[in-house]
C-alpha cells in the first residue's frame, strides 16, 4: 500500500458498487450502499488524484446514492469523486451526467427489447430497465436461469445487443468496446498508482486492465477481491488481496486513507 500513502496525489482508487460498496439484496432497486463507504469515499476523494466508482449502475443512481453533488456547504461537494455507470457508458460528476454518444442510437432497441422482456419473462423473473441496457435478475427464480440465458442470446442475436452474463441475472447493453477494464484505464491515465476493488465477473477487466498497466507502463496497482458465497473463483484468483464483504471492502479504502 506504500505507493498509495506515500503519493495520493498520483494515486488512484476505484472500487465496483453491487457486492462490494452495497449488500447484494433480492430487489436491485432497493440496493444501498454501506452509510460509511460513502463517507471514506469521499474523504478519499479528497485525499488522491482520482476516486471513482465504475458500476453497471446508470450513473444517476450512483450519484444520488453516493451524493456526488452533495447539499449546499456540504464539504462533499466538488470533492472529485466520480461514479461511472453502464461500464462505462455513462459518468456522473457531481449532478451532470454525461453519455457515450455511441450508445444513443440503441436507446429504441433496448427500449423495445425490454417491453418483450416485461411480456414474456416468467412469474418472479425482474426486468431491470437501465436506459442503455436491461438486466433480467433471475435471483428470485432460480429455475428460471435457463430460460433467462437462452431469451437473452436469443436477442442478442436478433438485435445486435450483447450478452453479458453476470450474477444470478443476464445482461443485455450496446455492442460497443466498452467495459470495467477501459473505464478504469481512461480514470488512471498518467497516474502511478492505482487500487480496484470488486466481486463479480464484471470486475474481471478491471483486474486484467490493471495488469496490463502494470506490465506496460510500471505503475503499481492492487486488486482487491471481495468474497462471497457467490464471487467467481477466477476474481478471487487472480486479486493481490482478499477481503470479506463490503464490510471488508470499506476496511480496506479505510486503511488507503492512511493514519489519523
Amino acid at each position: 500500500m506504500a505507493p498509495f500513502l506515500d503519493d495520493p496525489g498520483r494515486a488512484g482508487v476505484l472500487t465496483d458498487f453491487d457486492g462490494t460498496l452495497a449488500p447484494i439484496v433480492v430487489d436491485p432497486a432497493a440496493s444501498r450502499p454501506l452509510p460509511e463507504a460513502v463517507d471514506v469515499l469521499h474523504r478519499l476523494a479528497a485525499r488522491y488524484r482520482r476516486v471513482a466508482v465504475v458500476s453497471g449502475r446508470p450513473a444517476a443512481f450512483l450519484a444520488t446514492h453516493l451524493r456526488l453533488a452533495g447539499q449546499p456547504g456540504d464539504r462533499r461537494a466538488g470533492d472529485g469523486l466520480v461514479a461511472v455507470g453502464l461500464y462505462g457508458l455513462e459518468m456522473a460528476d457531481g449532478d451532470r451526467v454525461t453519455t457515450d454518444p455511441r450508445a444513443l442510437e440503441w436507446l429504441p432497441v433496448v427500449d423495445e427489447v425490454a417491453r418483450l422482456a416485461d411480456e414474456q419473462a416468467p412469474a418472479a423473473v425482474l426486468v431491470e430497465r437501465k436506459g442503455l441496457s436491461l438486466t433480467i435478475h433471475y435471483r428470485t427464480a432460480p429455475d428460471a436461469a435457463g430460460w433467462a440465458a437462452d431469451w437473452v442470446a436469443e436477442q442478442a442475436a436478433r438485435t445486435g445487443l450483447a450478452r453479458h452474463p453476470a450474477r444470478m441475472s443476464e445482461e443485455l447493453r450496446p455492442p460497443l468496446p466498452v467495459d470495467k477494464g477501459t473505464a478504469v484505464c481512461a480514470l488512471v491515465e498518467g497516474l502511478a498508482a492505482a487500487c480496484f476493488i470488486g466481486d463479480d465477473r464484471g470486475d474481471l477487466p478491471a483486474f486484467a486492465a490493471l495488469d496490463a498497466l502494470a506490465r506496460d507502463t510500471g505503475m503499481a496497482v492492487l486488486k482487491v477481491g471481495v468474497r462471497s458465497d457467490e464471487a467467481p473463483s477466477e476474481l478471487l484468483a487472480t486479486a493481490d488481496v482478499v477481503v470479506d464483504g463490503p464490510v471488508g471492502a470499506v476496511e480496506m479504502l479505510t486503511r488507503l486513507l492512511g493514519p489519523t
